[in-house]
Order: C-alpha cells, then structure tokens, then sequence
C-alpha cells in the first residue's frame, strides 16, 4: 500500500475535508503534503514512564487539525504569536504570523528518529502528527530498516478518524490521547467540533486493541500502553469529572489516566472570558479526590506550578536541520 495515495483525498482527521493535498488543496488543518516540524529535541517534562531519565525524544509537528482556541503551541498549531511576557493575553499582544515549522522530506525524519534515538532518548514521541500519518509510517519504515529500536508514541488530540488509528497498527507502541472535553458544547465552541467524546472514547477503544494493558521496563519506561490526558479548564470541574468516570468505568486499569493543571490563558482565550483565566487549584484538587474516590489507581497527577510560560517549548527548529 501507498499511504501516501492517502492524501488525494484526505480523511486522516474527523473533520474530514477530502482535499487533495498532493494536488495542493489545503484542507482545515492547513497543512501540504510537505511534512513540517517545529522543532525535534530530548523532551523533560512528560509523565515520568515517558521522560524521565535522558527524555523523550519528542518530535513537534507544525500545523493541526484541532485549533483550540487556548491552545500553548499556537505558534506552530495556528500561525500566530504572542508576547509571551505579558500578563494579559490580549488582541493587542496577537500578531499575524506564518506557522514555526521547516519542510523536510521524508528520509529526513527517519533520519531524525534514529538521531534522537541516538541521542539516548526514551521513545519517538510524535506530537499532533495526525495530519502527517502517512508520511510518518513510511519514514517509521525506513528508520526501523536502520535499526530504530525504541518504542514509538503517538501523541494526539484524539481527533483522528478511526482509520488512520487503525493504519497505526504495529507502527505505534505507546498511545498518547487526548480527552478534552465530555458535553459538546464545550468541543464545539472550544475546537468548533460536535462529535469530540464519542470520536475520542471509539478511537481509544481501538488504540487499547492494538496495544493492550501499559508495560514497563525494569527502569520504569513505558513499552506499550495508553496513556490517557486531561488538561483540565477553568469552570469545567462537572465535565472533567463525567470525563473521569466514562474512562474508569469503561477501562478501569487497563489505561492510565493524566491528570494536567497546566492551563495558562492564552491565544484567543481573551474572547472567552470564562476560561481568560488560569485554573482554580481547588477545583483541580477536588477532582484529583475524586478519581481516587472512584477506584483510580493508574494515573499521573501533574505538580503545582506547571500552569507558567516556561514550560511551553521554544519552537526553534532545533534538531531539524542537518
């Protein structure tokens, strides 16, 4: 199979645009048939099975398919930037910007794989790849000719079509979800998408199938497994708990469950003043009490403090080029 026949008529994302990005039609995502990365480095700052130790070998994506409109990696997701020393978000510190990012072929990302691979790092850790997927699996192709070894993880908004997931399979050994949001109403004015749970909840099914119950090596590195994430967002404290219990009643510990306080108010959050603002470390408290009161056991809980600008990368185009 080609997958690279794929992009004639690109359904890689639920929003499915059906452009033809190898004709340059430009779907939501904005993204070409070109890959474009931002920056490929040793990664700190995921849950320990991931980062701990040299790192993750993280490799960031330009462009996505998601938009959200807090998003922290605006600048590579959306084409825009902001000053990150003010205080308040607003249009006045937004300027018009073409997305981080450089164009690489893809031999040049396999050759960056086994380069961070080289480097020490953990795993691959592909971030918001779904629009590349079928770039990525034939530079996975090519770099595993050349002795990649190293687990590969998947890190994504979660809103994938099934089908792309489903080309996953044996490429990917560790599954990074998102689960942003339970009631629609919150995905649709948020990331302007109605269908965000239930496309998020049948995508982990299938990721879970692929690659079964989380394992471990004798340093505490995650092999295979999901890892599900929930940032959680200002006001929000009913729809992060319904979130809680549809992954605990439907997985129980077969998946670990990524508790993450690291909001920060930026982007357009400045036009949405119920979240212009960072979140309430009471509420996100409570809702650490109340995955443990259901029987939560596998599962992360982010430390007080992470919700600051210095933990967003600086988007650079470090380890891209030769």
């Amino acid at each position: 199979m080609n997958y690279l026949d794929l992009l004639n008529e690109c359904t890689l994302c639920n929003r499915d645009c059906k452009v033809n990005r190898n004709n340059g039609e430009i779907g939501y995502c904005k993204a070409s048939n070109n890959i474009k990365v931002a920056k490929a480095s040793l990664h700190l700052w995921e849950e320990p099975p991931i980062s701990q130790g040299n790192g993750s070998g993280t490799v960031f994506f330009s462009h996505c398919n998601l938009k959200c409109v807090f998003c922290q990696n605006y600048n590579i997701s959306q084409g825009i930037s902001v000053n990150l020393s003010s205080s308040d978000f607003n249009k006045n510190s937004i300027k018009n910007t073409s997305v981080v990012g450089a164009e690489i072929s893809i031999e040049r990302l396999s050759e960056i794989f086994l380069e961070l691979q080289k480097k020490g790092a953990n795993n691959i850790n592909l971030v918001t790849p779904t629009h590349y997927v079928p770039q990525i699996i034939e530079a996975l192709k090519i770099a595993k000719k050349n002795n990649l070894t190293i687990p590969i993880l998947y890190n994504t908004n979660s809103y994938d079509s099934i089908e792309t997931i489903k080309l996953l399979d044996g490429y990917i050994d560790v599954y990074l979800p998102d689960f942003k949001y339970f009631d629609n109403k919150y995905s649709l004015k948020y990331s302007r998408v109605n269908d965000y749970a239930s496309n998020t909840i049948k995508i982990i099914d299938e990721m879970l199938r692929q690659v079964g119950t989380p394992k471990f090596d004798s340093k505490g590195n995650i092999l295979n497994g999901v890892i599900v994430r929930h940032l959680m967002l200002p006001g929000l404290l009913f729809d992060s708990k319904k979130i809680i219990d549809i992954l605990y009643n439907r997985y129980k510990n077969d998946i670990y469950i990524s508790l993450m306080n690291q909001y920060i108010p930026m982007f357009n959050a400045c036009d949405y003043p119920e979240i212009n603002k960072k979140l309430n470390p009471k509420h996100y408290d409570s809702l650490i009490n109340y995955a443990l009161d259901i029987g939560v056991v596998n599962g992360f809980i982010q430390d007080e403090g992470a919700n600051i600008s210095d933990f967003i990368p600086e988007f650079n185009l470090e380890g891209i080029e030769k």
